[in-house]
């Protein structure tokens, strides 16, 4: 296969930016590398009256914004998504290979209540319940994301939520992709709703007629499905901003131009708004990864989506050190990154931004989006500065419990009316003190 492609003519329109430590602008470049999560105000102005629209009129929004962006138009009955699909036994293997990994992660990752006794001898502890009505977000777009289904409602299940609500745009005919559908109902989807885009999320979070409101919307979107969530906090809770897909891959020269090439395009395929980026301190590679790039994309299927993020959102650079880099990535914290070098698990230490961390040459991404066991929905855009990735206890609600005795009570009645005096608030001192008769 090398061979074949090492003598294919390199395309001659992508132009990738490449970003060199010697460059007189380098420090300008790297500005532009320090992100945080900031919407557009064309998107925010127009998230805004979409959520108005379905907040006044409920269904007949939801139906003219399907009429309009995706078609035929439907009936508010046709809203709710009730066929059984019909898969292949491979496809069945698939998911299920998929789901039975992710489904032992978040079991691990749940966390479990429990009681201790504070210094005066009063019962302290926390509590932890699955939230009662969930709303899971998974895209349609131009590809079915069978593995997020996976990676998202699965997570849901292993918390014990009962009430396990799914919006997912249809296709052009108005049906969900049958494999898409098949991994929602494995994954313990109890509700499956054929809307998309920022109203899918008004609808979650605010209900219409047909769509009872949520507790919290969980999943990825376009940056007018993460804008909505944004917008949507406070009526809801919400996940995380999880957006268009991103990767960084920070290597050394032991690393091999063809497979983070690979890595690059994967992500890329996905298309408008998708970021890739490749770091290192290696001239030799950075001109063999260039290459590597234009030689394999040539070869791929999604030439359009290849095309407009290879010439828009992807950026090679060599730094001096790798320690410049693990600074560019944590400025620009992407969804994922991947380190290619001979100190890996001393690099990953220092990353503090990045959605999840994929160590070593054969710890190709892809794995981590499709079976690996961690959520593939991961904070982008640079809101890893602020958000973790998708875990199982986002879907359990935390409660503090309190026990206090007559005896602990008034070992902690000195502290109370110490407060209450600092603070101006005698009633708080005596709803203390009328208890012990004082």
């Amino acid at each position: 296969m090398r061979q074949a492609e090492s003598r294919r003519t390199i395309p001659k329109n992508h132009f990738m930016r490449i970003v060199r430590h010697t460059d007189k602008d380098f420090a300008k470049s790297l500005a532009s590398f320090q992100r945080r999560a900031i919407p557009a105000p064309a998107v925010e102005d127009t998230v805004r009256e979409i959520i108005s629209a379905v907040r006044s009129r409920g269904d007949a929004a939801l139906l003219e914004y399907h009429a309009k962006f995706v078609g035929p138009t439907l009936a508010a009955k046709q809203l709710r998504e009730t066929r059984k699909p019909c898969v292949d036994a491979a496809t069945q293997e698939a998911i299920a290979t998929a789901h039975a990994n992710v489904s032992a992660f978040a079991q691990r990752s749940l966390r479990k209540g429990w009681t201790a006794k504070n210094a005066q001898g009063a019962t302290v502890g926390e509590r932890f319940d699955p939230f009662q009505r969930v709303g899971i977000y998974v895209p349609g777009g131009t590809a079915p994301l069978v593995s997020t289904a996976v990676m998202t409602v699965t997570f849901a299940a292993a918390a014990g939520v009962p009430e396990i609500v799914v919006a997912t745009p249809s296709d052009a005919s108005g049906r969900v992709n049958d494999a898409l559908l098949y991994a929602l109902h494995q994954a313990g989807a109890t509700e499956i709703y054929k809307v998309g885009g920022a109203q899918a999320i008004a609808a979650l979070a605010y209900g219409t007629k047909t769509i009872a409101p949520v507790a919290k919307i969980f999943g990825p979107g376009n940056s007018y499905v993460v804008e909505a969530k944004r917008q949507a906090f406070g009526a809801v809770s919400i996940d995380l901003l999880p957006g268009p897909s991103e990767i960084l891959v920070l290597a050394d020269a032991t690393a091999n131009p063809a497979w983070i090439a690979a890595d690059l395009l994967a992500q890329a395929e996905h298309g408008k708004g998708s970021q890739i980026l490749f770091v290192t301190n290696s001239a030799k590679l950075l001109t063999a990864v260039n290459v590597e790039i234009k030689l394999q994309c040539a070869t791929l299927s999604r030439q359009e989506h290849l095309a407009d993020v290879i010439d828009k959102y992807c950026t090679l650079v060599q730094v001096k050190s790798l320690k410049d880099g693990i600074a560019i990535a944590n400025d620009f914290a992407p969804e994922h990154i991947a380190i290619v070098a001979k100190d890996d698990e001393k690099i990953a230490e220092q990353i503090r931004t990045s959605g999840a961390i994929f160590l070593g040459p054969y710890s190709a991404v892809v794995a981590g989006d499709f079976l690996a066991g961690p959520s593939h929905t991961l904070p982008t855009g640079g809101a890893g500065k602020s958000f973790p990735g998708l875990t199982a206890e986002m879907f359990q609600r935390r409660t503090s419990i309190v026990r206090f005795d007559e005896k602990s009570l008034r070992k902690s009645l000195p502290t109370i009316a110490k407060f209450s005096e600092i603070e101006g608030l005698d009633a708080h001192g005596r709803s203390a003190a009328i208890r012990l008769g004082m």
